[in-house]
């Protein structure tokens, strides 16, 4: 039987983007709190939080670009290259020209405002930021969180021409490949290990030179993460040997991502005093390399649990298969409005951030449900098909 026909739809994966995304706007909601530098700070920002952040942080967009590979692979499947290249360049191209010139314009705004360099409105600053020539201490315009979106154009635009041949490789020769290393007794092991070593292998030769810039250029170290995971999504989406494998072992999966979280954590939180030392900065690196084997054992384990437990269909699922990339394009801009507005009104923590988590994803829900769904001129602008062609969307474009 081919494989387009044994793989007729991933709701599990659906489901894995959904959660995925949730957790991306529920990271940004936390970067409001903790002591790293990000565009505004609440007052009560400081360390507490941290600990969960790091659990998250290794994984959370190598999932989302994992996921996108799958989806990739079948809209190639469906569409062709050309086709599947000319529908994202307007799917992935306008929100992202949208979403620099007004969705993040406000968070520029208040960033600077915060850093005392801007005192006026935002009606007065919106014409500067468009301005190129603008002498602010950061990049206007920007797409800020949006930076996925764009590299997900120029991923998918590079691919595009090559998709339908991998595609036929992956049915064939690549197949027989997959089965030997997948099947088996110890292809639960291969599938646990073989996808992380690339990712180690960019951590010796490449993460020490390019820092992570999110400017397209010069990130090289994040392209070959973030371009890998991508590959590893397109290449074994409909491969039935991998995804045996990771069914097989997702106990391990599991237990090696909740050991290695809690073994690791200290680690990750003293990364500077840990490599000052002399008696502990041998445990550096190995620590580093730990980490992005933790990353792919939690990716592991949650494609594990999503195909056995999430892999049916439902409403919720149909709504926000929809619903969740413009909740991803809306979110940032207002988390930053609604924390600095709320930050200066004397609230304690326990209080402020579950108001800022709230306007968050109610803010998010409210503007997709009552304005964006519903505008039909708007929903290109977010990333979504006119509502005539909407009904039937077999894997969610993002």
């Amino acid at each position: 039987m081919p494989q387009t026909q044994a793989f007729p739809r991933r709701y599990d994966l659906d489901w894995l983007r959904v959660i995925a995304f949730g957790l991306l706007i529920l990271y940004h909601t936390g970067m409001f709190y903790v002591s790293w530098d990000w565009h505004v700070k609440s007052v009560h920002s400081g360390p507490e939080a941290e600990w969960a952040m790091r659990l998250l942080n290794p994984w959370r967009l190598s999932l989302l670009f994992l996921i996108s590979g799958v989806a990739l692979r079948f809209a190639a499947d469906k569409l062709g290259g050309s086709t599947l290249a000319r529908e994202r360049i307007v799917r992935l191209g306008l929100p992202i020209l949208f979403g620099m010139i007004v969705i993040v314009a406000p968070q520029s705004w208040l960033q600077l405002v915060e850093n005392g360099e801007f005192t006026g409105s935002f009606w007065k600053f919106w014409p500067l930021y468009l301005d190129f020539g603008s002498d602010f201490s950061i990049t206007t315009p920007t797409w800020n969180h949006l930076w996925y979106v764009v590299y997900l154009l120029v991923y998918t635009l590079m691919l595009a021409p090559v998709a339908r041949p991998l595609a036929r490789f992956m049915t064939g020769k690549g197949d027989r490949i997959t089965a030997f290393l997948f099947e088996g007794r110890w292809g639960p092991a291969v599938a646990l290990l073989m996808p992380a070593l690339p990712q180690m292998l960019y951590r010796i030769s490449l993460d020490p030179y390019f820092e992570t810039t999110h400017a397209l250029t010069n990130d090289w170290a994040n392209h070959a993460h973030s371009v890998t995971m991508l590959m590893i999504g397109f290449l074994l989406a409909k491969d039935r040997h991998f995804w045996n494998a990771i069914r097989r072992a997702m106990p391990v999966a599991i237990a090696g991502a909740l050991v290695l979280g809690a073994v690791l954590t200290p680690i990750w939180s003293n990364w500077g005093a840990i490599a000052d030392s002399a008696e502990w900065g041998w445990l550096v690196w190995p620590a580093h390399m730990a980490r992005l084997f933790y990353a792919w054992l939690a990716i592991a384990a949650l494609l594990g649990l999503a195909q056995r437990y999430l892999n049916r269909p439902s409403r919720a699922l149909t709504y926000m298969t929809e619903a969740i990339f413009p909740w991803y394009i809306l979110h940032q801009t207002i988390t930053v409005m609604a924390g600095y507005w709320l930050t200066r009104q004397g609230l304690s923590v326990w209080v402020e951030a579950p108001l800022v988590i709230l306007a968050t994803f109610g803010g998010c829900a409210l503007l997709h449900e009552l304005v964006i769904r519903r505008v039909g001129f708007l929903r290109p602008l977010f990333g979504l098909k006119p509502a005539a062609k909407a009904a039937a969307v077999p894997v969610p474009a993002q």
